[in-house]
């Protein structure tokens, strides 16, 4: 009576070799399939990343507008940063194939320290190579320190409907002391300094510390004004006592106000006053071809190694 109960273990035993042994098969011709994918993928991203490359140099080697463009927030730790935007536009100057650069801005501001840092490279680059013009075109927003760097430029232009100006400076933080009294939190701060903490938000505000902060930001207004007269000479109406008020105008408010040359947008700048309708841009970006690589290493990567767990006969869940 024991043998019939026997074979059917070794039958069931047997059965479910079989069956493992065929999900690791499909798995690994599954794997195999997925890396042949990937593979393949790669290539073609390969050529066709190759030949954008190519038509690039191809342009770049022919009469065009060189662009370099700044989008979002300037600041160190943001891609609007001095060192790639200073980078784009040392290319862009020194290509003899390019007429004329364009800084195309949308920009609600920033870093005061990195827009004259651009600031300053604008002027240089305009001193080495003063045959070759550079023109800011304001999108959406060019304010604070995305005008800042415009006025470098020989010529400003906006849309009608761009937001241009808020030549000011800002610097905003909150004060807790009342809540912390409400909610018995007892503030243990230490400093060397009489002064040192004077912008903590736990401690109570002082007045001497108040005006003090407040010098720095007017020194700070100063500078900036200063920036702005020197790039726009005559041109500003320097009567209106609002122009460095920290206001934003619209375009055509700012051409009145002499804050911009021109209404037009990135492709009328290229076409009609630089006169090369060709634009080649110049602004730092990410290699996708980079940034695809490391996604297919890691994905190639975990491929492997479920293989090779499959392959030793480990049994994973999934």
């Amino acid at each position: 009576m024991q043998e019939p109960e026997n074979n059917q273990q070794k039958w069931l035993s047997g059965f479910m070799k079989e069956t493992f042994k065929e999900q690791k098969r499909t798995r690994r011709w599954g794997i195999f399939f997925k890396l042949l994918t990937f593979t393949y993928l790669f290539v073609a991203l390969f050529l066709f990343m190759n030949t954008g490359v190519l038509d690039k140099e191809k342009k770049n080697q022919q009469p065009h507008t060189a662009m370099v463009v700044v989008n979002g927030v300037i600041a160190a730790d943001e891609e609007a940063n001095a060192n790639n935007i200073a980078s784009a536009l040392r290319a862009a100057f020194k290509n003899e194939q390019s007429k004329a650069v364009m800084l195309v801005i949308n920009s609600p501001g920033g870093s005061p320290v990195q827009s004259g840092y651009v600031n300053d490279e604008i002027k240089r680059l305009r001193g080495i190579y003063p045959d070759k013009k550079l023109y800011a075109v304001i999108a959406e927003l060019g304010a604070s320190g995305g005008y800042y760097m415009a006025v470098a430029a020989d010529q400003i232009y906006a849309d009608k409907s761009s937001l241009v100006g808020s030549i000011g400076v800002t610097a905003s933080s909150f004060g807790f002391v009342d809540l912390m009294e409400k909610v018995g939190v007892e503030r243990r701060h230490y400093t060397s300094g009489e002064h040192k903490a004077f912008l903590d938000p736990f401690s109570p505000a002082k007045a001497e510390e108040a005006e003090f902060w407040q010098g720095v930001l007017d020194s700070t207004h100063q500078q900036f004004i200063k920036v702005v007269e020197e790039g726009r000479g005559d041109r500003l109406v320097k009567d209106n006592k609002d122009l460095y008020s920290g206001l934003i105008w619209n375009g055509e408010q700012a051409l009145a106000l002499g804050l911009i040359d021109g209404l037009g947008s990135p492709g009328y700048v290229a076409r009609e006053v630089i006169k090369a309708e060709e634009i080649v841009d110049y602004s730092f970006k990410e290699s996708k071809l980079e940034s695809f690589t490391k996604s297919l290493g890691l994905s190639i990567g975990e491929g492997l190694g479920e293989l090779l767990s499959t392959s030793s006969g480990s049994l994973t869940l999934r």
